[in-house]
C-alpha cells in the first residue's frame, strides 16, 4: 500500500477517540478535481485519507483530528460523525458523473488501510459504515455498487448473510407498499443505528434506500419486500 502526504488544512480537535469509520466515493469527474477540494480551505471538507483507482493512498488529515467529511449526520445516537469518526474517500465519479465498480487495486488498498486503522483503534465491524447510511437524506455514497459482501470477508463491516437466502431477483408486489409494515422496519432501522423521525427528519423511502445500497444492493427502490426485511432482520439478530 503506497501512502502519499497530501495535507489538507480543513480540519480541528476532536471531541473523543474515533470508534466508527465512514466510507466515501468523491462524487467528482476526476481524482485531482476531489483532491483539489478536499485540499481547499475555502471548501471546508476534507477526509483523512482517500484512495485513488490505481490503489494509491493519499493522506490528508492526520487520525488525532477531526476531519470534516460526513456533515450534518446521525448513527446509533451519536450527532457528531465527524468527531467520532475516520473518513475514508474512494475516486469514482459516482451517481452523477458515471457511477462505476470500483478498481480492484484501490479495494485491495482500502481493506489494508482499514484493517490498519480498525485495530488500532479498535473499531468493531459494526461501525464501519457508508455516508449514506449516517445521511440517508443527503447522500447515496459509497453506494450499490460498493463490494461491501467482499469487505466483510476481510473482518470489514457486517455482512451476515448467506447465498441466496431470499432470491434476490423476485419482483415487487403490491404487498410492499403496506403500510403496516412501515413501523416495525422503521423500529429495526432504528435500532441497527439510523437516524429516524423525530430525531432526524428522513422520509422513510430514504431510509429504506439507504439501508437497501448497503445490505440488499440488488434492488435500491426503497420499497420494503421480503428480502429486505429479512436482511434487516439478520443484521438485528447478528448484533443482539
Amino acid at each position: 500500500m503506497r501512502t502519499i502526504a497530501r495535507p489538507s488544512p480543513n480540519h480541528d480537535e476532536r471531541p473523543c477517540a474515533p470508534d466508527m469509520l465512514v466510507l466515501h466515493y468523491t462524487g467528482m469527474k476526476t481524482a485531482d478535481e476531489a483532491m483539489a477540494r478536499l485540499c481547499d480551505p475555502e471548501a471546508k471538507v476534507s477526509a483523512h485519507y482517500t484512495i485513488d483507482e490505481d490503489g494509491t493512498v493519499y493522506a490528508h488529515v492526520p487520525e488525532a483530528r477531526r476531519a470534516w467529511h460526513a456533515g450534518l449526520a446521525w448513527w446509533a445516537g451519536e450527532r457528531n460523525i465527524n468527531g467520532c469518526s475516520i473518513g475514508i474517500e474512494l475516486v469514482n465519479p459516482g451517481h452523477e458523473f458515471g457511477y462505476r465498480p470500483f478498481a480492484d487495486p484501490q479495494i485491495a488498498a482500502l481493506i489494508d488501510l482499514v484493517d490498519d486503522i480498525a485495530t488500532r483503534h479498535a473499531i468493531v465491524p459494526a461501525r464501519v459504515l457508508g455516508h449514506s447510511d449516517v445521511a440517508p437524506a443527503r447522500k447515496t455514497d459509497p453506494g450499490e455498487l460498493f463490494p461491501w459482501a467482499h469487505l466483510a470477508e476481510f473482518g470489514i463491516g457486517l455482512w451476515p448473510f448467506a447465498d441466496g437466502c431470499i432470491p434476490s431477483t423476485a419482483e415487487a408486489e403490491e404487498g410492499d407498499r403496506d403500510p403496516l409494515r412501515i413501523p416495525s422496519f422503521l423500529s429495526g432501522l432504528r435500532a441497527l443505528g439510523y437516524g429516524t423521525a423525530p430525531d432526524m427528519d428522513v422520509a422513510t423511502e430514504q431510509l429504506v434506500i439507504a439501508f437497501q445500497r448497503h445490505w440488499r444492493p440488488s434492488r435500491v427502490d426503497g420499497m420494503i419486500d421480503d428480502e429486505t426485511a429479512y436482511r434487516l432482520g439478520v443484521l438485528l439478530e447478528h448484533l443482539s
